[in-house]
């Protein structure tokens, strides 16, 4: 079986652009959500292997959500998706426990790459 991964972007074309890579790549997508306050509910109803985060999104930032799934699980696995040019925000999101991050637009083979990293 597959490695579980929530995706959380608030762009649907986004989440499935990303499903569609992790698909392809024999992960298996265990939820979707649209902000961060949906990630955390999710987070503790799928307990997935690995979450893909959106920094930028209403109600509740990647970055916050990130602090939050990390209350819940310290050794939950997240992966931040920001777009060019937000540094600071990245450096925050790993300071709050994302194991990696990729840069919008991304590449199929970077997404692959960064998870096999942090799933080991």
């Amino acid at each position: 079986m597959g490695k579980r991964i929530l995706i959380v972007d608030d762009a649907a074309f986004m989440r499935m652009m990303i499903k569609d890579i992790l698909t392809k790549n024999g992960y298996e997508v265990a939820g979707e959500a649209e902000n961060g306050a949906r990630a955390v509910e999710k987070y503790k109803d799928l307990s997935p292997d690995l979450v893909i985060m959106d920094i930028t999104m209403p109600e509740v930032d990647g970055i916050e959500a990130v602090r939050q799934i990390k209350k819940i699980n310290s050794e939950s696995k997240i992966i931040m998706c920001s777009a060019m040019g937000q540094q600071a925000m990245v450096i925050e999101s790993i300071q709050a426990g994302a194991r990696d991050f990729i840069v919008k637009p991304f590449q199929a083979e970077r997404v692959v790459e960064a998870v096999k990293k942090v799933l080991g």
